[in-house]
């Protein structure tokens, strides 16, 4: 294994000025990781955000730029130019074939499980967080250990996510898309969680502080391309 000079924390910085921040990492295994080892990729290293600390970067880009998927295309923009600057690196994105198994790694490495709205929750974060890239190392660069987060859920009295969802959606059993998608599309969803984000996601008491602000909240639920 080598520092590479210091490889992780130098992604760190990089990564800071866009907005991210490297969030885990893990060494690729020969058996679990075949594909990712056939490419010469040998460490992985998760980018992504904690609430909104990303969206003022962001928005400067998509106001000069066009397109249906300008998130996408920012956080290629960024990934393209943080990867050259490090030795033997290369960006993934998960949006985007071949479908890298992002999942796995970040369980692996962030060791999150799903909420009932099923997204991934983190300890600090909560549900207001994301991963917009992977940084694909050849070399096993030396990076912190992964971590063994306890799942906020199992101790979360009332579940006040359940509770707030108007059209009981969300469930100990899933997430019923299509009845999500029904109310969302009549006039009490577009006058709410459309407009304000999704109300059980919104009820959740974990990592409040890092709540989306409101343009970023009405633009995740935009691209949810609601007929």
């Amino acid at each position: 294994m080598t520092d590479s000079d210091g490889a992780y924390s130098r992604l760190g910085l990089l990564l800071k000025p866009h907005g991210l921040m490297t969030r885990c990492a893990l060494h690729l295994n020969e058996d679990a990781d075949l594909a990712a080892r056939e490419h010469g990729y040998r460490t992985i290293v998760l980018a992504g955000h904690a609430g909104s600390s990303f969206w003022q970067h962001f928005e400067r880009f998509r106001a000069g730029q066009g397109g249906n998927d300008p998130l996408d295309a920012w956080s290629r923009v960024a990934g393209e130019a943080i990867a050259p600057q490090m030795d033997g690196c290369t960006a993934l994105y998960p949006f985007e074939k071949p479908w890298w198994p992002f999942q796995n790694w970040i369980a692996r490495a962030e060791g999150l499980k799903p909420s009932p709205l099923g997204i991934l929750i983190h300890p600090e974060f909560g549900l207001w967080h994301g991963y917009r890239v992977a940084f694909a190392f050849h070399e096993a660069i030396a990076i912190p250990p992964p971590a063994t987060h306890v799942h906020a859920c199992d101790s979360c009295l009332g579940k006040p996510c359940i509770a707030a969802c108007p059209v009981g959606a969300i469930g100990e059993s899933g997430f019923q898309r299509d009845a999500c998608r029904t109310y969302l599309a009549e006039k009490p969803g577009q006058a709410g969680c459309m407009r304000t984000g999704c109300l059980s996601r919104n009820a959740c008491p974990v990592g409040a502080k890092y709540r989306y602000n409101r343009d970023q909240l009405r633009f995740h639920m935009a691209a949810l391309d609601v007929p």
